[in-house]
Order: structure tokens, then sequence, then C-alpha cells
């Protein structure tokens, strides 16, 4: 904009005159522009960041990353709520914005669990328990909208109590201390049963400790001595009683031998065997000793060569008598 003045004289009067220039359209819509834009600046800084978060929360509610051992639940807002009849897998989920996807682990997972149960007699016992489950892939939705993600708390820890407390309250400390017949493994079996019908899979329940009361234990165990000793003296008495017996057999037998040899022995056998021995003596290599004449009974007279047996070469007159 520009501005022009222009001065008269005339009869001493001065008249000024301003002619104004009027720009030219386009700097004055530019400069319109900048005075609007000025006026404004503060919905230029918002609007974008607004615009960026958006961007941001929409892109986290529409593509959603299901990882390894994981399986996602849907919830449809509009339609017809959470989808029971099928369950998304692994990988990356594009899903309406409105709609909420729910991840659920469905790896084997290990669950610690501690508590107190009566007995039948009114005292405690603490079982520490090891919990390894996993909940049913195909059911994850029913699932999802019958329990929900805090399961663990809703069905596993409280079914378990329910059937530990039932059948524990009828035993006795003793009982569940030794796994007396084994009553603790069948509890569990009956346990693993029951949670296997509420969308969730037991693999195992460990008993990792029984602890009872001092004083009940010191008892127990006392008892429990008692009994091992009372078997190790009844096994020596049956082992005794065996070797009584083993004894009186090989009496026995010896007795029926005597008698039998009794009645079959006569000198004729005698002489046979000693007959049978002498020769056997003869072939013998090692033999050290001098076969010289006959006993009382026929049989040729054996001496030991030691000091008070005569030698034949040195006292052959005495070998000669004997011999007559």
């Amino acid at each position: 904009m520009t501005t022009d003045t222009l001065s008269v004289n005339n009869d001493s009067t001065v008249i000024e005159q301003t002619i104004v220039a009027s720009p030219k359209p386009s700097r004055r819509f530019i400069t319109r522009l900048a005075d609007w834009v000025y006026d404004n600046i503060l919905y230029f800084i918002v609007f974008p960041l607004v615009i960026i978060g958006l961007i941001v929360l929409v892109w986290t509610r529409i593509f959603v990353v299901v990882h390894s051992g994981e399986a996602g639940v849907l919830y449809r807002l509009f339609t017809s709520g959470t989808v029971t009849n099928y369950v998304y897998p692994e990988g990356l989920q594009v899903i309406n914005p409105f709609n909420t996807m729910t991840i659920y682990n469905v790896r084997v997972q290990i669950l610690l669990h501690d508590f107190e149960v009566l007995t039948n007699r009114g005292l405690p016992i603490t079982l520490r328990l090891a919990i390894r489950f996993r909940p049913i892939y195909e059911l994850i939705g029913v699932l999802h909208k019958e329990v929900g993600p805090d399961y663990p708390n809703k069905i596993i820890l409280p079914q378990i109590e329910s059937v530990l407390r039932k059948r524990i309250g009828k035993l006795t400390p003793e009982d569940v201390y030794t796994n007396k017949a084994g009553v603790l493994n069948e509890i569990i079996a009956q346990a693993i049963e029951e949670v296997g019908q509420k969308f969730v899979i037991i693999d195992e329940i460990i008993i990792r400790t029984v602890a009872l009361p001092p004083a009940v234990k010191s008892a127990v165990d006392a008892k429990l001595v008692n009994e091992q000793q009372y078997l190790a003296y009844d096994f020596i008495l049956k082992r005794e009683e065996q070797e009584a017996e083993r004894k009186r057999i090989e009496a026995t037998g010896m007795r029926d031998f005597q008698k039998i040899v009794s009645e079959t022995l006569n000198q004729q056998i005698l002489e046979w065997h000693g007959i049978q021995a002498t020769l056997d003596l003869a072939k013998s290599d090692n033999a050290k000793v001098v076969v010289i004449g006959k006993g009382d009974n026929g049989l040729p007279l054996i001496l030991g060569l030691d000091d008070k047996t005569p030698s034949v070469a040195t006292d052959a007159k005495s070998s000669d008598d004997v011999k007559k």
C-alpha cells in the first residue's frame, strides 16, 4: 500500500489530498492468509498432535501380533460379541479397531500353591503343590467367555482344593504323611479328572512336601521307626526258624544215610574200597609213601616217609621179616 500527498496553495489555503493506492490482489491474499495463520497458530500445533495420537491408537487396535505359544480370542463390539468358534493363531492379525482381541498363553505352565487341610482328627496338614497345566486350545473362546483370563484362580485352584479337602478330611495324618496304599495318588487322579472338565488340561499335580505339626510329625516318625524294628525282629525270627528247619532236615538225611550204609556195609566191601584206594595212590606221581607187606585185613601196609619210619634201603632185614 502506498500513500501520495498533494499540496495546493490557493488564497493562502493549503489543501492536502491523500491519495491511497490499492495493493495488488495476490499480495492482499497472502497478507490475509498470514494474518489468519497468526491468529490460529494454536490449532496448527494441536491438530497434528491429535492426528498422530489417533493414528498410533488405531494402529495398535487394528494390527495385533499373536506371538509364539499364544492364541487370540476376538470380542466384536457391534455384532456377535465373543467369537467362540474360531481361535486366532500365531502371527499378524488385522481386526476392526472397535473390536478387542485377548491373548492367551497356550503353553504348558506351572502354578505353585500352598494350603492347609484338616484330617479326620482335626489336625492341620500343609500341602505344597506344583500344578502343571495348559488350556484346551479349541475351547479358548468358550473359556474366555465363561471364565476369563484369570481362570487359574477361578477354576484350577478352587477345584483341586475342593477335592483334596474332601478326601484328605477322611484320612489320618499318618495315612497322608506316608501315602498309605497310594491314597494321595488316587486323590490327585480324581482332581485331575474333575479339573479337566473345565476347559483346562492338568498334566500333573506334584505334591512337593507334606508338612505335619512338629509334635505329630515326631510321633509319626517314632511309630514308623518302631514298626521297622518290629519288622526287622520278625525277619530275624523267621530266618532262625528256617535255619533250624534246614539243620533238622540235614540231620534227618545223615541219619537215614548212615542207616542205609550200615545195612549194606561188610568186610568185603571195605577191602574192595581199600584196594581201589591203593591202586589210585600207586598211579599218583606225587605219592611219597612206601607200600610193604599186608596188614591183618589183607591190604597192603602203607607207611609215611617221616623220621620214625624205617626206609627199605637201610633196614632190609625188617622188610624181609614183615614179608614172612
